[in-house]
């Protein structure tokens, strides 16, 4: 127990200290490294069997399409198993996004809102997959990749989406969209809580082989800090704050062509929080 506190602890202080915020394009900053997941919890939602944009399939039908998501074993960000079939034959290539809301029982994917984005950065400039903490939380195809081939998997770690119902990049009571290059939404669904792992089949129980467990593999992440629910939006509900431009409206926050490496209050706190443990001991 003691060895599991140290290791804790000094992992914590480990991603604060290796975290910068980079170039800025949210109004709240950048996303932040989720470090508390909780483990073994699993959500997952699927395509229902016809097309919310009827015109894609006129004979009827829809894409097959699933998104599974677990907290990374060490709870720092989650691993998603996606997986897409049977697309539109024109129209790609196609993206998916956690939305802002989950979907309605008439199955309209409009009423999902925009995507995931509790930092306000806004969809107008596209995501740098090179930089996914400048991205928006929800914008997985823009960090992950687009769907170019049919069929379409793809198994990754996101250090920015959260399992917790606590923190503003929590997505278990949302949903995901399948939309075309141009945007139109396709089809979409609900996450919901599943009973485990196996129930989705196949589910990884480490970090994918091609995505580190640290976050120290991303250049420039800014470090998890404390944020209270009125700053970010109902804890639970991944909600933008009320303060924040329109979704896919311009960040009026300037950009910074290099961006400023800095230790915020969270790495402070955490290198002092291990720093005095282990003087305890």
């Amino acid at each position: 127990m003691l060895s599991t506190a140290i290791f804790v602890l000094l992992s914590a202080a480990a991603v604060a200290a290796a975290s910068t915020d980079g170039p800025l394009t949210g109004e709240l900053g950048n996303a932040t490294v989720v470090v508390n997941n909780p483990a073994g919890i699993v959500y997952a939602g699927s395509l229902p069997q016809t097309a919310n944009f009827k015109a894609a399939y006129p004979d009827g039908g829809n894409a097959k399409g699933s998104i599974a998501a677990v907290a990374n074993p060490n709870g720092i960000g989650v691993l998603f198993k996606v997986s897409f079939s049977n697309l539109p034959k024109e129209g790609g290539p196609f993206t998916y996004h956690i939305h802002q809301a989950p979907v309605p029982e008439d199955g309209n994917c409009t009423a999902t809102l925009a995507h995931l984005d509790p930092f306000g950065r806004g969809d107008t400039v596209p995501c740098d997959a090179s930089l996914p903490q400048t991205c928006q939380v929800g914008d997985l195809s823009g960090k992950h990749g687009a769907i170019k081939s049919d069929p379409f998997e793809a198994t990754y770690l996101d250090q920015f989406a959260s399992t917790n119902p606590d923190q503003p990049s929590y997505f278990g009571n949302l949903s995901f969209v399948l939309h075309f290059a141009n945007k139109t939404r396709i089809s979409c669904a609900n996450f919901e809580k599943v009973a485990d792992a196996s129930s989705v089949g196949g589910f990884p129980t480490s970090s994918p082989s091609d995505c580190a467990a640290s976050p120290t593999s991303y250049p420039n992440i800014t470090t998890p800090t404390a944020q209270s629910s009125s700053a970010l939006g109902t804890a639970g509900n991944g909600a933008a704050p009320t303060t924040l431009p329109p979704q896919g409206s311009p960040s009026t926050v300037p950009v910074s062509p290099n961006g400023a490496t800095r230790l915020n209050s969270g790495a402070a706190g955490a290198l002092a929080l291990a720093a005095a443990f282990l003087f305890m001991l």
